[in-house]
Order: C-alpha cells, then sequence, then structure tokens
C-alpha cells in the first residue's frame, strides 16, 4: 500500500515538474486572462455561454493543478511554508466562489486576480516580486526621508504661495498634493511661472524641489531595487550549483586573484624543500 502511494506521488511530481505540465498551467492563465477581458464586451446570449463554461473549466483546471502540487509535495505540512503556495491556494478557493447573487462582485473581483498566478509560475516573476518585496523594508525609510523634503517644501510653499494662488497653496495639504504634481512634471511650468511674478527667484524653490525627489530619491529607489535584485539573483544561481544561501558573499577577483598567488608560492616554496632534500 505504502509503495502505491510512493508510486502515485512519483508520478505526480513527475508531472508538476515536467515543462509541458508547467506550459499548459500558463496558456491556460493567459486564456484566463483573456477570457476576463472578453467579459467586458457586449457579446450574443450564445458567445456568453460559452464564455460561462470555458470559465468553469479553467477553475476546474487549476483546482485540479493546485490538489496535484499539492500530492506532490514532499511533506503536505510545509506545502502552505510557501508564501506562493498560499498565494495559488487562496486564488483558487476564491474563484470557487459562485458568480450568481449577491456574491456576483465579489466573484468577478477574485477571478481578476487569477491573471496574477502568472507570477507564481514564471521563476523570473518571481524572482523580481521577492526583490521588490525585501527592498520595501530600504524604501521606506527612503519614503519617510522624502516625505521629510516634501512637508518642508509644503510647508514654505504655502507660506510664501497662498495669497498668490489659494487653490493650490492654501494649507499644507493642499500644497503636498500641488508640490506631487511637480514632482510629476504635470504643468509645473505654469506653477512656478505664476508665483515668479511676485517672487521672481522662486524658480530656486521648484528646481531645487526637483532635484531633490526627481533626481536624487528617485535614484535611490532605483539603486536600493537593484542591489537587491543583484543578491537574489546571487542567492538563485549558488542554489542552482548546489550552494548554501548561508556561504556568505561570493568571492571577488581580486581574492581569486590573491588566493592564486598563494598557492603558486605555496608550490614553489614546497618545489625549494623537494629539491634540497
Amino acid at each position: 500500500m505504502t509503495a502505491s502511494i510512493s508510486l502515485f506521488q512519483n508520478q505526480l511530481k513527475r508531472i508538476d515538474s515536467s515543462k509541458a505540465f508547467q506550459g499548459v498551467v500558463i496558456a491556460v492563465i493567459i486564456l484566463s486572462a483573456l477570457l476576463i477581458g472578453a467579459k467586458t464586451h457586449d457579446f450574443p446570449e450564445k458567445v456568453i455561454t460559452v464564455l460561462a463554461i470555458m470559465d468553469m473549466s479553467i477553475t476546474v483546471f487549476f483546482l485540479v493543478e493546485i490538489v496535484i502540487r499539492y500530492l506532490a509535495s514532499e511533506d503536505n505540512k510545509t506545502f502552505f511554508k510557501s508564501g506562493w503556495n498560499i498565494f495559488d491556494s487562496l486564488i483558487v478557493i476564491g474563484s470557487l466562489i459562485p458568480a450568481g447573487g449577491s456574491g456576483v462582485l465579489l466573484a468577478r473581483l477574485l477571478r481578476v486576480f487569477r491573471v496574477l498566478r502568472l507570477v507564481s509560475m514564471v521563476p523570473e516573476l518571481r524572482l523580481l516580486i521577492n526583490a521588490l518585496l525585501k527592498a520595501i523594508p530600504r524604501m521606506g525609510y527612503i519614503a519617510l526621508l522624502m516625505f521629510v523634503i516634501f512637508y518642508i517644501y509644503a510647508a514654505i510653499g504655502s507660506i510664501l504661495f497662498h495669497q498668490i494662488n489659494e487653490f493650490l497653496w492654501g494649507d499644507v495639504s493642499v500644497s503636498l498634493l500641488t508640490l506631487f504634481r511637480v514632482a510629476t512634471f504635470e504643468d509645473w511650468t505654469d506653477i512656478m511661472y505664476e508665483t515668479m511674478a511676485v517672487y521672481p527667484l522662486s524658480w530656486v524653490f521648484y528646481l531645487t524641489f526637483i532635484f531633490l525627489t526627481a533626481f536624487v530619491f528617485l535614484n535611490m529607489m532605483v539603486g536600493t531595487i537593484l542591489e537587491v535584485m543583484a543578491h537574489e539573483h546571487e542567492l538563485e544561481r549558488a542554489k542552482a550549483h548546489g550552494e548554501s544561501e548561508d556561504g556568505g558573499e561570493p568571492a571577488s577577483r581580486a581574492q581569486i586573484e590573491q588566493l592564486q598567488r598563494q598557492i603558486t608560492e605555496l608550490s614553489a616554496i614546497t618545489k625549494a624543500i623537494a629539491e634540497k632534500k
């Protein structure tokens, strides 16, 4: 009995790990996304019926696929320790909600999120999401500092320019929205020229603000994400080569060259000792 279960589990593992099965799952996810878009158009009754049948078939396929993955896992208890497995399970369970009655809106919204399953199926996309999630704590400090700069400039702008345009600079909260418009370059020159008519040197206010937000802080955000992504790529490379993730940072070229020189020196010393003997 145990041998039969083990054989059945091995078969499920082969199915789950096969590229053909993964390709079919990705194709069904893409078909699900197209189906969601098709439902937003007005079609004849027959086409709507066909789309409903296809939607039910996709839901059943996703349910079978998640069951195969669950049964193919080494330990069923550790299956839900993976965040991606929990995410996929919630999406599939949400798709099982009937699309009729009072829950029709909720069911349609949950079916939209089935497109996100593409992220869990493609390793490169999972790597990007993992890097983004791990970069959020670092980006939080940058965002906090950015908010401080926004607040200081909003207070200054409200004090100096509220008499020029009450709608844009009436208080700090409105000034923050105005500065966000400036930071995104949405007709910011119109705002600047309006204040320059009263304060000719007010261009300094806008240029320094844009320099700090659009160049300094934005590049800091990008640099943080790239650093985390590089680290994630290195972990994936180490895992692919069977190396431990706790093995420390990879050796640099200078360290490798130094090690080679040391080996050469040891070889020369060993050879000299052998010749003396």
